[in-house]
């Protein structure tokens, strides 16, 4: 692409590259292809000279470009759940068509952008909780065209490297305990804070019950639990794989997969499986909206990526997530 000054009336057919004032008769705009009549309008108002672009054989437009760019990325929008929008000005973007988590192919994503500084795509970070509507990622072509062959090889890396993952699961119990009469009230908070974060995915809470903060009590609730997937919150931190909670999961005839996460607030999770079902053992954080390592394990599990421990692990880097003055054990002292 040639990209420089010209004389007006030697300009027709190129690309303005900025906005004219064309001296009380409007504006044009940059990205308008020159013809005959923006050329007159240009000489009427005194120009001389303009900046412009033209394509060279082998070049593609901004908007060819980045729509041929975003096709590949989604190939099959209704199969990814998302939205490819029209290009305009160098610009696709991609919308969440439902709710769900952005699953991304990291690694092609960054080939992808390492190809031409004139090609870029930004999205989300991966593993995203997204809502219908969201902006997901965006294609910008930054200069008015670039060399077909750089944007060929960047659709060929992108091809399907982005879908949403639909949350999968539509309702959930929460299961609480308590210790003494006063932790009826922090079980109302529990329970309002939950409910918004499974409402936030499309999932209803349709059962919310509390028992004695026993091995027993909870094994029982558990085994008669409806939910597509069990929520434990205990009036008493899980501290141990041992402690409660655990232990009436296994008394109920499940399995503890995991406890603890490197994400802080959140580290006292544990998940499991009982007869089928998630299980996840919540931290005292969720009580509170602010983000917390639970977060990023809930949205993964009721889309049906339950994290293996080298997710859980990853989550590390970046799971030092934001101080909050109400802690009563700030981390720094």
């Amino acid at each position: 692409m040639k990209f420089g000054e010209e004389t007006v009336r030697l300009s027709q057919g190129a690309i303005l590259a900025h906005s004219v004032d064309l001296s009380g008769d409007g504006r044009l705009r940059k990205g308008v292809v020159l013809g005959a009549r923006e050329l007159e309008k240009l000489e009427a108002a005194g120009h001389e000279t303009v900046v412009v672009a033209r394509l060279e054989p082998g070049d593609l437009g901004e908007d060819p470009a980045a729509a041929q760019i975003a096709a590949a990325l989604v190939p099959d929008a209704q199969a990814a759940g998302l939205v490819i929008g029209a290009a305009a000005r160098g610009r696709v973007n991609i919308h969440a068509a439902c709710a769900g988590v952005l699953q991304l192919d990291v690694a092609r994503l960054h080939a992808a952008n390492l190809v031409d500084p004139m090609i870029t795509l930004a999205t989300l970070p991966a593993f995203q909780r997204v809502s219908a509507g969201m902006l997901v990622a965006t294609v910008k072509i930054i200069a008015y065209g670039v060399a077909a062959e750089p944007v060929h090889q960047v659709a060929s890396i992108l091809h399907d490297a982005m879908v949403v993952a639909p949350v999968k699961m539509r309702h959930a119990t929460l299961i609480q305990t308590r210790l003494s009469p006063r932790d009826d009230v922090l079980a109302l908070k529990g329970e309002a804070a939950v409910a918004a974060r499974l409402q936030a995915l499309g999932i209803t809470l349709t059962a919310s019950v509390r028992c004695d903060h026993r091995v027993e009590a909870i094994a029982g609730e558990m085994s008669r639990a409806e939910g597509e997937l069990v929520l434990v919150l205990t009036a008493s931190a899980t501290s141990d794989p041992n402690d409660v909670a655990p232990a009436a999961l296994r008394a109920a005839g499940g399995e503890v997969t995991r406890f603890g996460m490197p994400v802080d607030p959140g580290n006292l999770l544990f998940l499991g499986q009982l007869a089928g079902r998630d299980v996840i053992g919540l931290p005292g954080c969720v009580r509170a909206p602010a983000l917390n390592g639970a977060d990023w394990v809930l949205e993964r599990v009721v889309c049906g990526l339950a994290p293996t421990d080298d997710d859980i692990a990853a989550m590390g880097v970046g799971g030092l997530l934001k101080e909050s003055p109400q802690r009563g054990y700030p981390r720094e002292a």
